[in-house]
């Protein structure tokens, strides 16, 4: 080295966002045959520099750390015992040193598993076992938070753009749904962004098929299980026809077993726990019979001349679980539409969602009490109600699931 004290060439760092190359600071070093009073003279001049790094032949060997050092010389006579010593009596002998392009999610876990020391006076950077400057643990932490709220926003521009996709699959049977029939109402609420619930509603000669459907869990998972199940049903219903709900559920349960690798009961382990419930709907429009199968999820009925609603219950099996038999059936059910029959169907995220002065869920007895309290309103008025009351009995309780409902009115004569 030309000079007592040299000082590392400028680290460009445009094009290392991502490694530990945006952390190296450009400090002044010391080799080891300089003494303690040569430590003294540099931390007094640089009174930013949390450690000074020790070289050896442009290699580090060791940091000395301004809080360790200033310590000890401030004790009675060490000054005059050291001062003229070498400089390695204060070093760390043994600092974490990495090498200059080591991703930041590395050098932050050898940070931590090399102990407080190390997050506390620095670590040294190397490039072809040459000294590349230090890094402080309070510029790694922050670096950290930068790249995980880049990685955040890049997660949730993906799942922005999953939402509008799914938005997109629904809006065709939506906009069936609506061309169809005239008082109707779909709510569509995700807790997350993205959710596990699905409908789908098709027009046919004679008569129109709808389903509604619960996925296991919600957010990314439950949507990626929609377009398992949703693929499913359609592909059930371009080869069977829409007129047998139960036969539908069976293709369906078939398919999703098939596509998420689920075992028949008894197998040692299965590929996931996942599967669905849902309510098949086919309305004969020469019959005026709505033809309905279950998988946990029930139908309400509200018949003009009826003060109690009916509740249409199902098999209490899902479509597509691991205990779910491969040869599972579901029963129909048939139900005369009188003029003014209210029907209704809603996914768990409804019944379930805890509130109320007893924190306990919103319940069927709850849903049925407020179909027949608001049964006179137009269904796009009765579901604005309902969802009020709903969001009223949650009070400050967080939305446990997805939440997806139905209602349809049978037209008056």
């Amino acid at each position: 080295m030309t000079s007592k004290f040299s000082t590392p060439s400028a680290v460009p760092l445009a094009n290392h966002r991502a490694t530990a190359r945006r952390l190296a600071i450009d400090v002044p070093t010391i080799t080891s045959d300089m003494t303690n009073a040569d430590v003294l003279h540099i931390l007094g001049e640089h009174r930013d520099l949390v450690s000074l790094p020790v070289l050896e032949h442009d290699q580090p060997i060791g940091l000395i750390s301004r809080n360790i050092f200033m310590s000890q010389m401030s004790k009675p006579y060490y000054r005059e015992l050291y001062e003229k010593k070498s400089c390695i009596a204060f070093m760390d002998k043994s600092p974490l040193i990495v090498d200059i392009d080591t991703p930041i999610e590395t050098l932050a876990a050898k940070a931590v598993a090399s102990g407080d020391k190390t997050l506390a006076d620095g670590f040294m950077f190397i490039e072809g076992n040459r000294f590349a400057g230090i890094g402080i643990g309070l510029d790694l932490m922050h670096a950290l938070v930068e790249l995980q709220i880049e990685k955040n926003r890049q997660v949730m521009q993906s799942i922005d753009y999953a939402s509008t996709i799914q938005r997109a699959m629904l809006g065709e049977s939506l906009n069936a749904m609506q061309a169809t029939l005239q008082d109707v109402a779909i709510v569509w609420e995700p807790r997350d962004i993205v959710g596990g619930d699905f409908y789908h509603f098709e027009t046919f000669a004679g008569g129109w098929f709808a389903a509604l459907a619960d996925c296991t869990g919600h957010g990314v998972p439950g949507a990626f299980l929609t377009l398992i199940a949703s693929s499913s049903l359609r592909h059930a219903l371009d080869q069977h026809g829409p007129q047998d709900p139960a036969f539908l559920m069976s293709e369906v349960s078939r398919g999703m077993k098939q596509a998420l690798g689920q075992h028949a009961p008894g197998a040692t382990e299965t590929a996931s726990n996942d599967g669905m419930d849902a309510v098949f709907m086919w309305f004969d429009a020469g019959l005026k019979s709505l033809t309905s199968a279950h998988a946990k999820m029930p139908l309400f009925v509200l018949a003009a001349d009826q003060s109690d609603v009916v509740t249409v219950d199902g098999e209490r099996r899902g479509l597509g679980y691991p205990d779910t038999p491969a040869d599972a059936r579901w029963t129909n059910h048939t139900t005369l539409l009188q003029p003014g029959t209210l029907l209704f169907a809603c996914t768990d995220g409804l019944i379930d969602q805890i509130g109320g002065p007893k924190h306990i869920a919103f319940g069927k007895r709850r849903l049925r009490h407020a179909l027949q309290k608001h049964r006179t309103q137009d269904l796009m008025t009765l579901s604005d109600t309902l969802m009020h009351e709903l969001r009223t009995y949650q009070g400050t309780q967080l939305r446990r699931d997805d939440l997806t409902f139905f209602g349809f009115r049978f037209p008056e004569d």
